[in-house]
Parts: C-alpha cells; sequence; structure tokens
C-alpha cells in the first residue's frame, strides 16, 4: 500500500463511528436490555427528548415499547410501574391517533393499558375491558394470526375470574402455531394449564420455555420469561 493510502486508512480508522439515532439507539437497547437493564434508562430519556423535536410516530411507538418494558424490569414498586405504563399508554395512544392503520401502534398502546390495567387491580380497572378487546380485533383486522396480539387476547381471559379459559387456550396455541419461539405466549399457556389444573402439560411447555434455544425476544426471555418458568415450576412441584 503507497504510504498516503496508508496513512489515510490510518485516519479514517481513528475516528470514532457515527452515534446511533435515538431510535437506532432504543431498538438496541430493546433487544440487548438483559446485559443491562439501566440502558433502558437512557432510551427513555432519549426518545422523550427526541419527541419534543421530532413527533414521528415510529418514535412514540418505541417510546411506548420502552416504557412497557421499564415498568416491567426497572420500577422499584406498584407506584412506579404504574406511572411507566401511564405514559406508555399515553404516548401509545397518540401513535394509533396518528396512524390508526399501524398495528404496532395499537399493540403498545393496548399492552400497557392492560398492565397499567393488571397493577392497578382487575376489578378496579373493569372499565378498561371494552377498549382492550376493540384493541385486540383491530391489530388482528390489520395483521391476522399476529402472536402478540392473540397473546393479548388470551391474557384479557386469563385475568378475569369470568373469562373464557377456552379461548384463551386457543389464542395461545394459535399463537405458538405461527411463531412456535414466542416465549411469552408459551409462558402464558403454562400458567393457564395451571389454572386448569393440568399440571402435567403445565410443566412440559414450561420446560420447553426454558429449554428454548432461539427465544424471539432473547432479552424478554433471559430476563423475565425463563425466570418466570422456574417459579411456577417450582410452585407446582409438587402437583399431579
Amino acid at each position: 500500500m503507497r504510504p498516503a493510502l496508508a496513512l489515510l486508512g490510518l485516519l479514517f480508522a481513528a475516528l470514532p463511528a457515527p452515534a446511533q439515532s435515538p431510535m437506532e439507539d432504543a431498538r438496541t437497547i430493546l433487544a440487548t436490555y438483559h446485559e443491562d437493564v439501566v440502558r433502558l434508562d437512557r432510551a427513555r430519556d432519549s426518545l422523550e427528548k427526541f419527541l419534543k423535536v421530532d413527533s414521528r410516530v415510529e418514535a412514540m411507538i418505541l417510546l411506548s415499547r420502552v416504557y412497557f418494558q421499564w415498568g416491567d424490569v426497572r420500577a422499584k414498586d406498584d407506584g412506579e410501574k404504574l406511572a411507566a405504563y401511564d405514559r406508555g399508554r399515553e404516548i401509545g395512544k397518540r401513535a394509533v391517533e396518528l396512524a390508526p392503520k399501524d398495528p404496532e401502534a395499537h399493540f403498545w398502546y393496548a399492552v400497557n393499558t392492560g398492565r397499567w390495567g393488571t397493577t392497578k387491580g382487575v376489578v378496579r380497572s373493569l372499565f378498561l375491558l371494552p377498549t382492550l378487546r376493540e384493541e385486540v380485533d383491530i391489530i388482528l383486522s390489520l395483521a391476522p394470526d399476529d402472536p402478540g396480539a392473540l397473546g393479548l387476547g388470551g391474557n384479557i381471559e386469563l385475568a378475569l375470574p369470568w373469562g373464557d379459559l377456552d379461548k384463551a387456550e386457543a389464542n395461545f396455541r394459535k399463537a405458538l402455531k405461527k411463531d412456535p419461539r414466542f416465549t411469552a405466549a408459551r409462558l402464558d399457556l403454562g400458567r393457564l394449564l395451571i389454572r386448569r389444573g393440568k399440571y402435567g402439560e403445565a410443566r412440559r411447555e414450561l420446560r420447553r420455555v426454558l429449554n428454548e434455544k432461539e427465544p424471539r425476544f432473547l432479552a424478554d426471555w433471559t430476563v423475565k420469561h425463563s425466570k418466570r418458568a422456574r417459579e411456577l415450576l417450582d410452585a407446582i412441584k409438587d402437583k399431579s
């Protein structure tokens, strides 16, 4: 290589890599937050700042998703969880208003709303039920057989003392047929089978969660799904 070209190569090699945009950074953090959950704070704060100058729907959807994860894995108590899910549903609702045909906007609005409701208490949040069911219907009309929407629909029924467990089970199994590596739905199927007293089947599904080699969402599996599966298996170890 010529000396001048070699020197030029060294100069370019010494330059720092271009900084990621707040949205790119948030996507990276959401995919890898299991490595350091504290980084969710950065994703939240940078997107909040970004949206003050650029109110694009894509950034709103990402921020709604970040608030959901933050409430799940960073919040220290129910007060912090409720605040995170409430902000997530607020941002999600705004995204839905701006992009009513975007299934992802509807999904993150709905899951934040649902989590806010279950954290507050089922009885105290029954007024949310029509909204949640409507959102599931909208998502499935826009993205038929979407595993996330099917899982959400199943969870609505599972959360209610009088919920339709047959419908919930059908939803979870349909979601897993579409995506066998979707460990959230498999974990929820395990929970449902425990509720039905089918402990052998529940153990089988929960062990499949733990043994999944390529989970659809590695960060969620590492921080939430595998941990919860172990807890449930331990809780039913003496059940037959």
